[in-house]
Formats: structure tokens, C-alpha cells, sequence
């Protein structure tokens, strides 16, 4: 394994300086931060670790009971312990040796189970680690918990595309529930859900379970979620990262990216996660366009000149979350950025989005959940007629009413891969989309393309009868339809106490340069809010 880069070890030293002499704080200190005082010895990964765990026994299972956590790691600290051996022998395994970490519950690791937050596959031991578990393990990482999902990342057994009310009422299911991890609660208002379907990652992050986390994206997986709990987080470019070893739910559209509290932990995991991997053809895209070190971006000043479009498409739908997002284009201005205001997506866009991605993501389901199932033990599921009918037979106490309607409606009404239709949508529907929005990143001369990342605020948990809808109106799949990346970033607080978050896409492969303007943002504005319910405790502050 490869040692620390001297450069990153240096960045670290000079962006921790003084508060290595003052002790470390969870909530705020970045993986530049813990790798400068591992180095220095002011603290361990072990004491680290111990502190991530003392918030997880303090807040998931009781106080606030966010219930972020479906399986915690009984050997992290045992591992923590053995990474701090390693160093202080000279061994350093890569930039996030001894970072604790999460991994949401569709994400193979060899030691744990991997559910998709669905009963189930309860005790589904994988046989061996995804592609990205093993780069993080690599790197020297942690792994404190696997978290909480919407069961089969949500559009898995969905009736989504349904038309008649009475079906779309019964498959209904709450906003971040799973039948395997039961219900996720928002971190900063517990009647609300965590949207999805990363929403155990997105309140883990939060509420200061670990240092960052992984999600996966397939119309908005990672985003909504870094949204509704408020932090960074990056749907990445279609290819960048590979999905080996990750539940599908529709190959077309699937990624893998990271949720943290700063821009620095975000550049800071991609750097280890992104490349080629022969075993996932969608990387092969990303040859020689993955930079060595995406920390190596976030310099301030990066938003002087950057032009950014303003899709107004998607502002006007809550005038409390419109007008903190007009305060962070007012501050973008004022950072230097040349703001092109009321950028429109083309209509025809607009309204193909969701059938297209309906069509594509539901026949894929049915036919690639076949191919994950079928690396797990004989006495699991093997298809998604095995799963239909396994989570509506009584005998099997399945305890998500509404995923097996979604599930057997899938089933009957999903199209094959062979299908003509399909076969359109996949190629001539998603080529017309990823066209007409690069004619509109080419026209206007963009970097970079800003919208609310939820225009409206995250739905509660158990909404009151014939209560107006919440949620929806977000062109967050326009990403997924293109491939492109798209980046979370905290703009503050709405009076309901909820955060707010705006989104800026780019063009393929730009990663580098989105977290480039987010971290000019995030150090302008320090924008992002810690929830009120997970408070910080003494075990946080780690003194030398």
C-alpha cells in the first residue's frame, strides 16, 4: 500500500496549524484536520473511532432515535486500534488512514451483511467486499456501521409511473423507511423523514455518526438526502466510480458517491474511490480523465469569473426555501461569480424525464436484481417474482405493506430488456436528454448549472390525512438522465428549521472543478447548520 502523498500531509499541517494545540472537535474537523494530528500524535483513530461511537449509542437507538444504523461493526475499534499500530510503526495505508466511515446497506462488505434495507436478505453475508469497500479499506478507512435506506434504494418495488390512486396509495411507503431498518427520523426535525433513499447516510453524516459516508444515486439517492439533513454530498459522473459489488437498481443511471459535512472530505474520498475497474465497463469512460487529487481543487477564489446558470425552472414552489437560495446566488455574485440568471431546461426535457426514467429504471430492476441475488446464499431470493411473492405471503411477516405492492406491480408491469420500448428509451430517449441539456450548458457558456436541490421542504414521516403534498418538483434526475455530476451545498436554515441546499451540475467529468466552487462557497458562508436534536457532546472534543 502506498503512504500518505507528502503534499496531502502537508495540506493537512497547514489547514489544522493552531487547533492541534487546542484539541479536535467531531462536528467540525475535517479529514485534513484528523490526518494532521494522527501525525503529530495529538490523538488516535481509536479515540476518534470511540467518540463516533459513544454519538451512535447516544442519539440512533435513544434520545432522538434517528435510527440511522442497521448494523454497527463490533470489530471498528479493534480496527482502529491495529491502523494506529500500523502508523506508529510507519506504515500509512493511504489519505483516510484511520477515518471512520459509513456505508449505506446496498454496498457489499465482506464482514457485514448487506440487506438493501430489505428483511429479506437479513443476514446476507456478501462474498467478498464491492470495489469501493475495498478502496476505502485500502486507504486505510474505518468502517464504523452500515446504514438505513429505502428498501432496495427505493425505486426497487415502486409503483412509480402507476396512474389509478388506489394503487399509488397502497404502495406507498414512508419517507425513509425500510423493512430491514425500520424508520429513519431527520436529524433537525424528528417528524420528518431523511428522503431517499441514502437517507441513513445523509442523517448518519449529520448527526455526527462518522466522518463522511456513502450513498448511492439513481434519480436523486445521494442529493436528497444531503439536502434534507443538510451536508455536502456529489452524485457522481456516470463511470467515474464503479458499482461492483453494489445492489443495482438500474444500471443506467447508478453511482456511488460521498456525504460528508465539508467539501474537503468529499474531494478527499473521491480521490480514492474514482478510477477504472475491469469489472464495471461503465469506468472505462473515465480513462484519463480522473485526476490524481481532487483536494488539490479547493483553493479559494475558484468561484472568480465561474459562470453559473440559474435554472428558474425549479425556484417558486416555497417562497421560505426561495429565499435563502436567492441570499447564496447574491453571495456567489459576490464572490465573483457571473451569475446567467433564468437558464430554462428545454420543455420537451421536462416532460419525457420521468417516463423515460420510469421506463429504464424499472425494466433494469427486474432483470439486474436477478444477477446481485444470484451471488447470495441458496437461501435467499433469487429474482423479483421470488420477491414478490415472498413479501406478500403472511407467512413471511413482511413488514412493508406498501413495498410489496410496489414490488409485485414491478413484476407483472415492468418490460424486458428486449422490449422495443425499452430499447428506445434506453438509446434514443437518453441521447435526445444528455444533448438538449449540453445545448444548454454550450449556449449559455456554463460551468456550471444552479437549482434548488429540493425546492420544497422534505415530507414528514406520517403526513396527517388529506394534507397537501410535500416534496417533488426537483429536476434532480436530469443528472442521472446525462450522466452528469451534481453537488450538494448547505445555504442555511428555513424558518421551519430545515436546511436548504442548492445544487450545481456540470458536465461530465468536472467534478474537480464543482467542488472547487463549493468549497469557495462553503469557506465564504460556513453555511452548514449541526441538527438541534444530536447536540455536541464532551467526548467530541478530543484535547492532546
Amino acid at each position: 500500500m502506498r503512504s500518505l502523498r507528502p503534499s496531502l500531509l502537508l495540506l493537512a499541517l497547514a489547514l489544522s496549524g493552531p487547533g492541534l494545540r487546542a484539541g479536535l472537535n467531531l462536528e467540525t474537523a475535517t479529514i485534513a484536520d484528523l490526518q494532521a494530528a494522527y501525525a503529530v500524535g495529538s490523538t488516535t483513530s481509536e479515540k476518534v473511532t470511540a467518540a463516533y461511537l459513544a454519538r451512535i449509542a447516544a442519539y440512533d437507538k435513544q434520545g432522538p432515535t434517528i435510527n440511522a444504523v442497521i448494523t454497527l461493526n463490533p470489530n471498528a475499534l479493534a480496527e482502529a486500534k491495529v491502523l494506529d499500530a500500523e502508523r506508529k510503526a510507519g506504515k500509512v495505508r493511504g489519505p483516510l488512514h484511520g477515518v471512520p466511515i459509513v456505508l449505506k446497506d446496498n454496498i457489499d462488505t465482506r464482514d457485514l451483511p448487506t440487506t438493501a434495507g430489505s428483511q429479506l436478505l437479513d443476514g446476507s453475508l456478501p462474498p467478498d467486499d464491492a470495489f469501493v469497500s475495498k478502496k476505502l479499506r485500502a486507504a486505510g478507512a474505518v468502517l464504523v456501521a452500515k446504514v438505513n435506506l429505502s428498501e432496495w434504494a427505493g425505486g426497487g418495488g415502486s409503483v412509480s409511473g402507476a396512474t389509478a390512486p388506489a394503487l399509488i396509495k397502497a404502495g406507498s411507503v414512508p419517507n425513509g423507511y425500510s423493512s430491514q431498518g425500520g424508520q429513519t427520523r431527520n436529524p433537525h426535525v424528528l417528524e420528518r423523514g431523511p428522503a431517499g433513499s441514502s437517507g441513513g447516510t445523509g442523517a448518519a453524516i449529520a448527526a455526527v455518526f462518522a466522518q463522511f459516508g456513502l450513498g448511492t444515486d439513481t434519480a436523486a439517492s445521494v442529493r436528497g438526502p444531503a439536502s434534507a439533513s443538510g451536508v455536502f454530498g456529489l452524485k457522481t459522473t456516470h463511470g467515474l466510480v464503479s458499482r461492483d459489488g453494489v445492489v443495482p437498481l438500474a444500471l443506467s443511471f447508478d453511482t456511488v458517491g460521498p456525504l460528508a459535512r465539508s467539501t474537503y472530505d468529499i474531494a478527499a474520498a473521491l480521490t480514492v474511490m474514482a478510477g477504472i475497474d475491469p469489472d464495471d465497463d461503465s469506468t472505462l469512460k473515465g480513462a484519463g480523465r480522473v485526476p490524481a487529487d481532487y483536494t488539490a481543487y479547493l483553493k479559494p477564489g475558484a468561484l472568480k469569473g465561474a459562470r453559473i446558470g440559474i435554472a428558474r425552472d425549479f425556484f417558486g414552489k416555497d417562497a421560505e426555501i426561495d429565499a435563502v437560495l436567492e441570499q447564496a446566488i447574491a453571495n456567489l455574485r459576490e464572490l465573483g461569480a457571473i451569475i446567467v440568471d433564468d437558464v430554462r431546461i428545454p420543455p420537451a426535457v421536462l416532460a419525457a424525464r420521468g417516463p423515460l426514467y420510469n421506463t429504464i429504471r424499472s425494466a433494469e430492476f427486474k432483470a439486474q436484481i436477478a444477477d446481485y441475488l444470484a451471488t447470495t446464499a441458496p437461501k435467499y431470493p433469487k429474482n423479483i417474482y421470488d420477491l414478490a411473492r415472498l413479501s406478500n405471503d403472511p407467512a413471511t411477516g413482511y413488514r412493508s405493506s406498501g413495498k410489496a405492492v410496489g414490488l409485485k406491480y414491478q413484476a407483472e408491469n415492468s418490460l424486458a430488456l428486449s422490449d422495443p420500448v425499452y430499447i428506445a428509451a434506453r438509446t434514443s430517449g437518453l441521447a435526445y436528454v444528455h444533448d438538449a441539456v449540453e445545448g444548454v450548458f454550450a449556449n449559455h457558456q456554463l460551468q456550471a448549472l444552479l437549482y434548488p436541490t429540493s425546492p420544497t421542504p422534505v415530507s414528514l414521516i406520517a403526513p396527517p390525512p388529506n394534507a397537501p403534498s410535500e416534496g417533488g418538483g426537483s429536476p434532480l434526475n436530469i443528472a442521472n438522465l446525462t450522466g452528469f455530476p451534481d453537488l450538494v451545498v448547505p445555504a442555511g436554515m428555513s424558518p421551519k428549521g430545515l436546511p436548504v441546499t442548492f445544487s450545481l451540475m456540470g458536465r461530465a467529468f468536472t467534478e474537480g472543478r464543482l467542488l472547487a466552487f463549493g468549497y469557495d462557497y462553503e469557506q465564504a458562508t460556513k453555511a452548514l447548520r449541526l441538527p438541534v436534536n444530536t447536540p455536541v457532546l464532551p467526548s467530541d472534543t478530543l484535547v492532546p
